[in-house]
């Protein structure tokens, strides 16, 4: 395994000194493990779980606090200060992560956050931008599939909903319809694949199949229960009809009331469908 700046490692204690120890990185030597944020129980020839960065020195460095993100990811995170080089945002360790201002999609604010990519400059240091869209891939032989369960972070929304960064890799699409719950810029939320279009394009959805068919199936017995057992509607009715009564399509309401028929729940009629 390659270990680099920028990564979680579990690594072995070497030597002890009076202000830390040092830990083996492999070809990046020894790091040392400050006094800090060592485990008072930690000694030589333990292993322990490390993140590894810069000092202020640029020195690399190990730490057992756990960053809201790590080289490769995106996240949300917050301004602390803006300075002559650019904005320093809080992303769980003890030194702020820089985003310079050539890499801000635009200026950014002292107590707001932005969704950022982490990268490693050409000096190795951990650097944030907000410029994302060119580290989101958009190659089609992603290998993602239907119903596969996957965290969204939710980047920004347009007229038919809301894009989605799935996996920390690609784009996907949460149609606006299909949402049912507060969201908002910036979240992590867990979520499903719905769909893969023939050019890799990625539907998604907040549920899995099996919820949105159990969903689907509650709507349609919750009105059979409370309107005498009976709706006027049917596998051949308009669109619009069924629409109006269910807040469905025609093909969710087909497919539904197909697996309640098949379960002996109801009954398909000339005029409409029947709870048994």
């Amino acid at each position: 395994m390659m270990i680099e700046i920028g990564g979680t490692f579990d690594l072995e204690v070497l030597k002890q000194t009076d202000f830390g120890v040092y830990l083996d990185a492999g070809d990046l030597g020894e790091i040392l493990l400050p006094n800090k944020h060592k485990p008072d129980d930690l000694g030589v020839g333990d292993v322990v779980e490390v993140f590894l960065y810069l000092d202020s020195e640029d020195r690399p460095i190990a730490t057992t606090q756990v960053p809201k993100a790590e080289v490769g990811e995106f996240a949300y995170l917050e301004v602390k200060e803006n300075t002559p080089v650019g904005a320093f945002l809080d992303w769980g360790l003890d030194k702020d992560v820089l985003v310079p201002f050539a890499e801000q999609h635009r200026p950014m604010v002292v107590g707001k956050s932005y969704l950022v990519f982490l990268y490693l400059d050409n000096q190795e240091r951990i650097t944030a931008t907000s410029k994302i869209d060119k580290y989101v891939r958009n190659d089609p032989d992603h290998g993602f599939y239907p119903q596969q369960a996957v965290e969204l972070i939710i980047a920004n929304s347009t007229e038919m909903g809301y894009k989605a960064i799935v996996d920390q890799s690609h784009w996907g699409l949460l149609y606006k319809d299909e949402v049912d719950q507060r969201i908002s810029f910036g979240q992590t939320v867990p979520g499903y694949v719905k769909h893969v279009r023939f050019d890799g394009k990625i539907d998604l959805s907040l549920k899995s199949g099996q919820q949105i068919r159990d969903a689907l199936s509650e709507t349609i017995l919750s009105y059979l229960g409370q309107h005498g057992c009976y709706a006027p509607v049917h596998d051949k009715s308009p669109p619009k009809e069924i629409s109006d009564l269910f807040g469905m399509s025609k093909s969710q309401f087909k497919k539904t009331i197909g697996g309640l028929y098949k379960q002996k729940i109801i009954a398909i009629e000339e005029a409409g469908i029947r709870l048994l």
